[in-house]
């Protein structure tokens, strides 16, 4: 219980009536199915953390655009910066270009051990801040190919 008490108000996932007169283990946590395909994490139906922006936990739903990018960076709290590579056609030259987006998104507790260079999967939501509105649906780790390598080809 106190593991995930680490912010100064208490967290509760807020479909769960903690006060009950008959304590009923089973019900004692809610989760859901995003749909699309993708599963639930077990540590997400097993968990004990309190995430209310977790698409599996939370309140918040996918809707809207599913992309794919490799980990930029994890030094902010539940927060990743996704990097897409793709390549844009210069017409003059009839040849490629590489460019990249970043995109930040948020990174659920559910998901233990995301890494630089790992692959993840992120669906649009709602806007939960200044510049979030992806959640990480989906993650698999990094394959060691090469040092350098554009990550489409």
């Amino acid at each position: 219980m106190s593991e995930q008490q680490n912010e100064r108000s208490f967290q509760k996932q807020a479909t769960v009536f903690l006060n009950a007169k008959v304590v009923n283990k089973k019900n004692a946590r809610w989760h859901k199915d995003i749909g699309l395909g993708f599963k639930t994490p077990v540590t997400a139906i097993n968990g004990t953390y309190v995430d209310k922006k977790c698409p599996f936990t939370g309140n918040v739903s996918i809707r809207g655009r599913i992309l794919t990018g490799t980990v930029h960076s994890t030094k902010m709290t539940n927060t990743i910066i996704v990097r897409r590579e793709y390549l844009h056609y210069i017409p003059k030259y009839q040849r490629y270009e590489k460019r990249h987006k970043n995109i930040a998104a948020h990174l659920s507790p559910a998901f233990i051990g995301v890494q630089k260079g790992d692959i993840v999967t992120v669906g649009q939501c709602r806007p939960l801040s200044k510049t979030i509105r992806f959640n990480v649906i989906k993650h698999q780790k990094q394959q060691q190919k090469g040092s350098k390598q554009f990550q489409k080809f």
